[in-house]
């Protein structure tokens, strides 16, 4: 009967299982005392648990939407609730915000975006991938786990490449994580200006905000409010410019 009732309220369930992944990530993440942000965990528990409902339904992509008890989770990983989600992560960027940056802090956002595009797109060619929407969304996911998904919507790349563009931005978060902390020091990471600058870079906001809190809490704000936009930016840029570039040099 319980299972007839879950079926029957698939996106419900949905929610079900998020939270319980959600709290298993942030149980995980307090033993590694805040370095590994539990959003980030969270991402890496998705990812195994649709690679084993997509073994297990024998349907490969569909994952555990293909299982009827979760099928709520094709609900909520369509489409409307994406579109829905990136928006509402750029929804608290204000203009005014990002001049308290200055100039180095806009320049930054763009020096980090394309910089991160070009060695996405050089990891895709060294996997073989040749054709232009392919390398293009793998790039974009090395900019943010966000905006991969977002260029392989935009561009027609396969439910593969989208898959590896979210790989590959996890994996740069968890980096930029743990490598803040260690390079603080060296790269003078220790005001407000240098925190501004920082997110800029490495965008990333869960990753930022992570590693300015293992290395000053009070810079946290600053790197993410600069982070924030960096995903907008790669949302408008990917997609169309660095697509259109790509397209003009693979074909």
């Amino acid at each position: 009967m319980i299972i007839t009732i879950f079926t029957k309220n698939g996106l419900v369930m949905a929610f079900l299982i998020v939270g319980v992944v959600m709290y298993v990530a942030s149980l995980i993440a307090k033993l590694t005392k805040g370095r590994i942000a539990g959003s980030a965990i969270a991402i890496l528990l998705g990812l195994v648990l649709a690679y084993v409902g997509g073994v297990a339904s024998g349907e490969g992509a569909g994952g555990l939407s293909k299982i009827p008890l979760f099928s709520g989770l094709g609900v909520m990983g369509g489409s409307m609730l994406r579109d829905y989600c990136i928006i509402s992560t750029a929804f608290g960027a204000r203009l005014s915000e990002i001049k308290k940056a200055g100039l180095a802090g806009v320049i930054s956002l763009f020096i980090g975006i394309i910089s991160a595009f070009i060695v996405g797109g050089i990891l895709a060619l060294m996997f073989g991938y040749k054709d232009a929407e392919s390398i293009a969304t793998i790039g974009a996911g090395a900019v943010t786990f966000i905006v991969g998904p977002v260029t392989g919507a935009a561009v027609g790349a396969s439910s593969e490449v989208v898959a590896l563009s979210i790989a590959a931005g996890v994996v740069k978060s968890i980096l930029v994580m743990i490598m803040t902390p260690l390079v603080a020091g060296v790269v003078g990471l220790n005001n407000a200006k240098a925190a501004m600058i920082y997110g800029g870079l490495m965008g990333t906001t869960s990753g930022t905000a992570a590693g300015l809190a293992a290395t000053d809490a009070r810079l946290v704000p600053y790197g993410a409010m600069t982070a924030t936009f960096y995903t907008g930016l790669g949302c408008l840029m990917c997609p169309s410019v660095l697509y259109l570039a790509t397209k003009a040099i693979f074909g």
